[in-house]
């Protein structure tokens, strides 16, 4: 399993990586959302009903017309589309929300565990603004500086597997006290701390690197601690809704990594938390 995770990374990782820089920008748009697409379908599995694709085809609706709704142009998407971040506050919104529920797991899941349009909307609610954000920062400033957007998608990312990294190294190192054993028994406090100590230090140096703006590195230190520590609660919340479900993976078109879902599901939370408190604070 180990061998098969670390063959499908090293394919992933530079695909992932030419398709944020070299894809043009409405390319790298319908990438991103035939990958979004493929989640919704995954997250069907998490939904109480008898037919996986009617409990598909509302969200999939949402999805494309927001494309049609929000266009695209070759000039970028700029932060003042309104709606654009309306849906990252909102996702962010979601994301505290998700925290309460982690937090009571396994009590407060009766008035959702069987709710098949309430958790066809959790999908909606986390992979949406997902999508809306990692537009939103590709195009930013795409006029001005075609690449600088990609950067920041790809510095999201590297904060993400730096935090994921450190938090696996940290929690086998000095791993004691269990972060949330009835969701993830295999997390623990150490290992986010770990964690988080990667993901700013990560964060800090790529943001210089790359010269992305930044009104002080203080602010971009809390932007990035806040940013990972909702990347974990990305994964716990998978993991939750997982075991409500009674499913181990979303599914298994990765080799060795399970679904689209079990690989995104930490950038599902980062995305929309990045950007919101990157351009209110940082």
């Amino acid at each position: 399993m180990l061998k098969q995770r670390v063959l499908t990374a090293l394919v992933l990782a530079p695909l992932v990586i030419a398709g944020i820089f070299f894809l043009p920008l409405q390319l790298f748009v319908i990438a991103v959302a035939g990958v979004t697409l493929l989640g919704h379908w995954e997250w069907t599995k998490f939904v109480a009903s008898s037919s996986r694709f009617s409990a598909f085809i509302f969200p999939a609706i949402i999805l494309v017309g927001s494309l049609f709704a929000l266009p695209v142009t070759l000039d970028g998407l700029q932060l003042t589309s309104t709606s654009g971040s309306v849906l990252a506050i909102a996702g962010a919104l979601w994301w505290l929300a998700a925290t309460v529920m982690v937090l009571r797991y396994p009590r407060g899941t009766g008035w959702w565990g069987d709710s098949n349009a309430i958790q066809q909307g959790f999908g909606v609610l986390t992979l949406l603004p997902f999508l809306w954000s990692v537009i939103l920062l590709r195009a930013y400033h795409f006029d001005v500086s075609p690449y600088l957007g990609a950067k920041m998608v790809l510095l999201v990312c590297l904060l993400v597997w730096s935090a994921d990294t450190g938090a696996y190294f940290a929690g086998k190192t000095f791993g004691k006290r269990k972060m949330a054993p009835s969701v993830s028994p295999n997390k623990t406090v150490e290992g986010l701390i770990g964690g988080l100590v990667a993901a700013v230090a990560v964060t800090l140096a790529v943001a210089q690197y790359f010269s992305i703006p930044f009104s002080s590195l203080t602010m971009l230190g809390v932007v990035a601690l806040v940013t990972s520590f909702a990347s974990v609660l990305g994964d716990l919340a998978e993991s939750m809704f997982k075991r409500v479900a009674g499913v181990k993976d979303s599914g298994s078109i990765l080799p060795g990594h399970g679904g689209i879902l079990d690989r995104i599901d930490s950038l599902t939370a980062a995305f929309p938390v990045f950007t919101v408190l990157y351009f209110w604070l940082a």
